[in-house]
């Protein structure tokens, strides 16, 4: 597209170089924001009393060395954190300044990472309350600290469990009534009671594994909005909603560019991709590209050019750059192609 639309032409192997050039100085803005904020010198000014978070994994093929020495393929860490949510239409909502980051590396250099993002963006010494989302992952939970931090289950791994470990149907409606009445001791009782009572060893060993995790999870398994917290109130024009979006937001973010497709990495690549589109997920992208990489143009490209040029030749041939007729890209649309034929405005008949 870069070259059919600008004249100028750019292999794959071009790309694949900007994409890791920019990825290193990214890493390293990253880690910069991450040393910052463990001296608690963040430079973020956005002020928020409440600060959602959701956290998650996706694993990614690996190739190459990276094959041998970490197997076939290595978890993606992927977090998010935003202020509330926006509504945007009749039953449509978007997360608030949202900050995205992920990155292939171990859980504590993960949470110092995401710790440095937050703190570039948001002011964290006017936050009153946090609360982590995740699907009890230890390397989830790993990142609660502090006594205004709370922890709850996803609400869509929660509810998966509880339909893939128990068959009988009756159980099931009476595990999700303890459930919605918050009697998290009550439903953790039955559990093994009826565990202990079913004669089919598939049905003793499902319930077990229900039973185990939600006793590591126990802390959450109500949601936040549901506890009676003191919950700061909202901004104008936002709302503090169910949490559960990470599903969405690991395929928007990681999963629809990275996963699928034969498709295989390198850490060090795969990080450097991933920086760009956590930065597009964040809405920053331009702005921080034009940043880090500032271009000084000379006095024969900034001249000013004066020429009109008419709204005919605008679509034509113009040097080596754009000739106007070459068909846009409709992926799978074979038919339609010869309806969307790009052409100057003076040649169409209507």
């Amino acid at each position: 597209m870069i070259s059919e639309l600008t004249g100028q032409r750019v292999s794959q192997t071009g790309v694949w170089n900007v994409v890791q050039a920019l990825g290193r100085k990214l890493d390293n803005r990253e880690l910069q924001n991450a040393k910052a904020a463990e001296r608690s010198a963040g430079k973020g000014k956005l002020e928020t009393k409440v600060l959602f978070e959701e956290q998650d994994g996706v694993y990614l093929n690996l190739q190459g060395k990276d094959r041998k020495e970490n197997g076939k393929k290595a978890e993606m860490k992927v977090a998010i954190a935003y202020e509330g949510c926006e509504k945007t239409g009749k039953n449509r909502y978007e997360l608030s300044n949202k900050v995205a980051v992920a990155s292939i590396e171990k859980a504590d250099k993960f949470c110092v990472r995401k710790e440095g993002a937050i703190a570039e963006k948001y002011n964290v010494d006017e936050i009153l309350m946090r609360v982590l989302n995740g699907d009890g992952a230890k390397w989830i939970k790993r990142s609660i600290k502090g006594e205004n931090a709370f922890y709850q289950l996803d609400p869509f791994h929660r509810n998966k469990a509880i339909r893939e470990y128990v068959q009988d149907e009756e159980i099931r409606t009476q595990i999700f009534e303890f459930l919605y009445s918050e009697d998290t001791e009550g439903m953790l009782e039955y559990i093994e009671a009826v565990r202990n009572s079913v004669e089919d060893m598939k049905q003793q060993e499902d319930l077990e594994q229900l039973l185990k995790y939600f006793t590591n999870n126990k802390e959450g398994l109500v949601c936040y909005n549901r506890r009676g917290l003191d919950i700061p109130e909202a901004k104008e024009g936002l709302e503090y909603r169910n949490m559960g979006t990470m599903e969405s937001n690991i395929f928007t973010i990681i999963g629809n560019r990275m996963k699928g497709r034969r498709a295989n990495w390198s850490i060090k690549g795969g990080n450097n991709l991933a920086k760009l589109l956590t930065l597009k997920a964040s809405k920053c992208l331009n702005e921080t590209i034009a940043n880090i990489t500032p271009i000084v143009l000379g006095e024969t490209y900034s001249q000013e050019i004066k020429s009109p040029l008419t709204a005919a030749k605008s679509l034509c041939s113009v040097g080596s750059g754009y000739n106007g007729y070459a068909s846009a890209p409709i992926p799978n649309l074979p038919w339609a192609k010869g309806l969307f034929k790009i052409k100057p405005f003076s040649d169409l008949k209507f």
